[in-house]
Formats: structure tokens, sequence, C-alpha cells
């Protein structure tokens, strides 16, 4: 595998249900519907699929990300809407190449600012992850320079809040 014949790209309507059908059938927690802000990626290489990509709008409150930032309480509010949670990464099971993982999360990292602004009228100041320490360890994150900036309680908003 050739990694610099790598791209990353929107997927296009015509491609949601694909998308979803192998999220469904390869990630650990499933598919998820659009909700708000969200954009889907496709990783390909000469038109095969190796890898796809979700990004949605920010968990609504994380301890630890919010104190890193320094937001205050009404601030965290007001900009909430600049942060994108990367809710789903998926290498298709095929497609296990040394350092594609990486590849992948740093091409989508170059594009998603102009594609963020271009399809909701305003920038991303961050992007967030979560990931489950006891099935992973992050590294393909930190490989790519994302910063750990704490754990979370867990906690998954219900109706009535968290």
């Amino acid at each position: 595998m050739n990694l610099s014949q790598v791209v990353v790209r929107p997927v296009d309507p015509a491609e949601e249900a694909r998308f979803q059908e192998l999220m469904q059938q390869h990630h650990y927690l499933g598919s998820l519907p659009k909700i708000s802000n969200t954009i889907w990626y496709v990783a390909t290489c000469n038109n095969d699929w190796l890898g796809l990509l979700s990004f949605s709008a920010a968990a609504l409150k994380c301890g630890a990300r919010d104190r890193w930032i320094g937001w205050g309480h009404r601030l965290q509010y007001d900009r909430l809407h600049l942060v994108a949670n990367n809710s789903r990464f998926l290498i298709l099971p095929h497609c296990h190449y040394k350092n594609l993982a990486t590849k992948i999360l740093s091409l989508c990292r170059r594009r998603i600012q102009g594609d963020w602004q271009n399809r909701f009228g305003f920038p991303l100041l961050m992007m967030e992850t979560f990931v489950d320490p006891s099935r992973y360890v992050g590294t393909v994150y930190h490989a790519a320079n994302w910063t750990l900036v704490g754990n979370t309680k867990g906690y998954q908003r219900t109706r009535n809040g968290y």
C-alpha cells in the first residue's frame, strides 16, 4: 500500500447507505445517525474504501476538555459549536496496513476545517474524540498529534441531561 495515494473525502449522499452498513457491520459501537452537524468521511485508495470517519457536534459536557480549553461555563455553551467530535473511526477489516490509520486521521484533519466552514457556516477551533481504554490506548491519535487532555467520567447523554 502506497500511503501517498490515500485520499480522504466526504461521503456522497448516494454512498451514505454503504457507509452506514459498513459501520454497523464492523465498528464495535455500530452505526449512528446523522444528528445536528455531522460530516461522514471515507478514505480511499484507487477508489477502494479503506476507512470511515464520522465527525459530529461536540459532547455537551466534558470536564477534561472544558478545563483544558479554559472556557468558563457561559463561553462553553457559546462556543461548543466550534468543536467537532470524532464519533466514529473505522479501518475496514481487509485494510490493516502500517501507519494507515494515522495517515487517514492526518488527511482528515487537514481538510475538515474547510468542509465544516462550507457546510455549517462557522469554523472549527478543535476536534475531540473519546477512546475506550478497555479496548484501545489511543496510539493512532497520539501518532497523528492529537493531545490527551484527560479522562471522562463515562456518562452519556439521556433525555433529561447527564
